[in-house]
Formats: structure tokens, C-alpha cells, sequence
């Protein structure tokens, strides 16, 4: 009868720890340190069944290191919140989050929680200019003059020329940031563009890359003058609804009412600082003005895969994956990727030619956030990472997991990787 009782204390004993191992270790939502549950099997729209526990390629292989490599990591540092996901195959194959939304809080990040996109809001503007022009309601290669008649540069010949591939490729010919003190200082987009006349020009339009925010985000009156139809509305009708993506949205946060969002970190001398919500770069929804949560992202690269063909053609994806001007960067801003052989702009796309690959990537930062996403068509794989504590590790999520993937996938899997 005493051995009866201790086998029962023992089994009482051994489900209490396992509870408060749990309770221990429930800081992420998904787990990073267990491979099964890293792997979210989570259905998509218009994606194929998901992912199943036993199903093993070396795609999945990397795909499961890479969850474990990137759950360790941050776990090792300071980072506040943060959210992944990884698409492959027509399917959201792997979503992660981590830590909390505001420091000091309870608050968990969770898979809809909303951060801001920053620069990365470029691609979904090129995106909607392709599906306008789809619909036969502007076209890339029109005047801006068309658009904007009282429009001016410094010079009359740019003024004449310049398109609205032009302003979404970065080719403008004015000098690069033209005007982002303007538009740190908090500057109507409407004003600062009637001053576009006073910055010096530095080559024809479509010869020349600058990275530009103000000339970037003409894109929104250009736009609202074809359509009819306010920016963030377009946003919200061709891209967000019917892409299942529930979070998103084009234009500062409603700061009256509550949200499940992830509020901005800066470092300070003992650690990250928490900040208010800011309206800093929203004055240029175009370029830097979207927020989403990672489930909108997990949408946004299952469509640029080419996999929700009724919504988003394919015309679209091969457009947004095509170069139009070389960019000749600065080694520090891709000092975390190898040898990129050859680099390009797209329309509010980076492509990169990376280990046999064509890349189509873009990163964005806008104070207290970093975020990050990148595909490879050939591969029919993607990968983005939200952040709302920058430090490095968000320069590593991409060229980190494509690193892991296509030495996985050139090995055919059975190459050995470092934990």
C-alpha cells in the first residue's frame, strides 16, 4: 500500500514540474526550441494544406535549424519583442514571436501584433503601381506631369521626363534623401514637394540610382489623381483586404484607442528604453508609412510568391522581381550577407544576385523599429522578421536563413550545420 502511495506522490511530483517547466520556458508564443512546434502548422489563403509534423525535405531541415538558431539568439540578447515568419512551397510553414510589446509590461507579442514596417512599405507601393497599371489606371512609364500639372524640378527637361517608374526605382536624378530633414521635422508630404524645385539634380531621370523618401511618396497624390480613390483606401481595397491581411494598415495608429501593437525601443545606458508611439516618417505613407503584424506578412509573401494569382497576378510578381537600375552600395549597409554579385532596384525592391539566386529583398528602420523580408522566386521561399528593439540581429535574420537554406538545399541535405 506504501509503495502504491509513493508511486503516486512520485507521479504528482514529476506532473508539477513538468508545469512549472512549462510556465518557465512560455515566453514566445511558438517555442524556438523545439522543432515540432516552431514549425506552425498554420493554413493560408489560397495555400496548400499545412505543413505536416512528419513531413522531411531539406528545405523543412533548414527551415527547423534556422527556428532553433534564430529562437536561441534572441533569447541571448536584449531584444524586447519580435516576430518571424518563413514561407515556402505555397505555404506558411513557420511562425515565431518573442518577448513582450512594451518593456516593463505583461503584454506578449503575439502573431497579430502590429509594428511598423518602415522603408519596407516601398514594396507594397510598387505593388499597388503594378496592379494599377494591371487595371489599365495609370501607367508605369506616364509623366508625373500628367498626374501633378503644377509639378516642378530645379531643371525643365526633368521636369518633362519624369515618370512614375522613375520615382519608384529611385531614379529620379535628384541628389539622394532629398528633403528627409523636412520630413523628420514632421513637414506636410504636400509642402515639401512644392519645394522639390530648390534640390540640385545630379543626372537625367533613369540613369542614375538615389534613395529618395519625399520623391518616393509623389506615388500617394499620383495615385489618388488616377484613381480617384484616397491612398490608404487603394491600400486597404487592392492589397490588405483581399489578401486576408487583417492587421494591416497605411497611416499613423489611432493613438485613442488600443491596439495590439508593438511599442518602439531605444537603447539607453542600462538597456532598451521604452517609447511612445511616434507619427515620425508617416507624413510618407508611401515610402516608410505601413504597419502590419506578422500573419499580414505571412499574406504579403505567400501573393509575391506568385501564389494568390486571383488577387495578384503574376504579372505583378515577375514585374516586382525585375531590375531597372544598378545600385552600387556601400559594403556596410550588406556587411551581413557574403559576396553579392550583382545588385539592382527594382519598383520598392532591392535584387540581388546571392549564391546562384535572385533575392528580392528590402529592409526598413524608422526609430524604434527594424523589419526586414526577402524571397527567392526560384526557391518559392520567403522569409520577414519584425522587431521592435533594433540591433543587429535583424541585419543577420535575412542572409542568415537564405545562408542556411541554399547550402541545405545545394547539399541536397546532407551537409552538417553548426548549431
Amino acid at each position: 500500500m506504501k509503495g502504491h502511495f509513493r508511486w503516486i506522490f512520485a507521479f504528482i511530483l514529476i506532473l508539477v514540474i513538468g508545469i512549472i517547466s512549462i510556465l518557465l520556458h512560455s515566453g514566445s508564443e511558438i517555442s524556438p526550441g523545439l522543432p515540432e512546434t516552431a514549425l506552425r502548422n498554420k493554413e493560408s489563403p489560397g495555400a496548400e494544406p499545412a505543413l505536416s509534423a512528419e513531413e522531411t525535405t531539406p528545405a523543412l531541415g533548414a527551415i527547423r535549424e534556422y527556428t532553433l538558431r534564430l529562437g536561441r539568439i534572441l533569447d541571448s540578447t536584449q531584444t524586447v519583442g519580435a516576430a518571424f515568419t518563413i514561407v515556402h512551397d505555397g505555404r506558411v510553414v513557420a511562425t515565431g514571436t518573442h518577448g513582450v510589446r512594451r518593456k516593463g509590461g505583461n503584454a506578449k507579442v503575439n502573431s497579430q501584433t502590429v509594428f511598423r514596417l518602415a522603408s519596407v512599405s516601398k514594396g507594397f507601393s510598387g505593388a499597388l503601381a503594378c496592379l494599377l497599371e494591371h487595371e489599365g489606371l495609370l501607367f508605369l512609364d506616364d509623366r508625373v506631369v500628367t498626374y501633378l500639372p503644377g509639378f516642378r524640378l530645379k531643371d525643365s527637361a526633368s521636369t518633362a521626363e519624369l515618370t512614375i517608374r522613375h520615382i519608384l526605382s529611385h531614379t529620379s536624378g535628384l541628389v539622394p534623401h532629398a528633403y528627409d530633414n523636412l520630413v523628420e521635422a514632421g513637414e506636410p508630404l504636400g509642402n515639401i514637394i512644392e519645394r522639390l524645385h530648390e534640390v540640385d539634380i545630379s543626372a537625367a531621370p533613369g540613369s542614375l540610382y538615389g534613395y529618395q523618401n519625399v520623391v518616393f511618396s509623389m506615388f500617394a497624390p499620383i495615385a489618388e489623381q488616377a484613381s480617384g480613390t484616397p491612398f490608404t483606401q487603394l491600400m486597404d481595397e487592392k492589397i490588405f483586404d483581399p489578401l486576408g491581411m487583417k492587421d494591416a494598415s497605411a497611416g499613423r495608429i489611432d493613438l485613442g484607442h488600443s491596439y495590439n501593437v508593438a511599442y518602439p525601443h531605444v537603447r539607453g545606458k542600462n538597456g532598451y528604453i521604452p517609447l511612445d508611439l511616434h507619427e515620425g516618417y508617416y507624413n510618407v505613407l508611401p515610402a516608410a508609412g505601413i504597419n502590419a503584424s506578422i500573419d499580414d506578412m505571412g499574406q504579403w509573401l505567400l501573393a509575391l510568391l506568385g501564389n494568390r494569382g486571383e488577387i495578384f497576378p503574376d504579372t505583378v510578381c515577375r514585374q516586382l522581381a525585375t531590375p531597372v537600375i544598378y545600385t552600387p552600395l556601400k559594403a556596410v549597409y550588406t556587411r551581413a550577407w557574403g559576396p553579392i554579385s550583382e545588385r539592382h532596384y527594382s519598383l520598392g525592391w532591392r535584387i540581388y544576385h546571392y549564391r546562384g539566386r535572385k533575392i528580392v529583398y528590402h529592409g526598413g528602420y524608422v526609430r524604434g523599429y527594424r523589419a526586414e523580408i526577402a524571397f527567392c522566386p526560384e526557391e518559392k521561399t520567403g522569409i520577414a522578421f519584425l522587431q521592435n528593439s533594433p540591433n543587429g540581429i535583424a541585419s543577420e535574420s535575412v542572409p542568415g536563413f537564405f545562408d542556411l537554406f541554399f547550402q541545405q538545399m545545394d547539399s541536397g541535405g546532407q551537409e552538417k550545420t553548426k548549431p
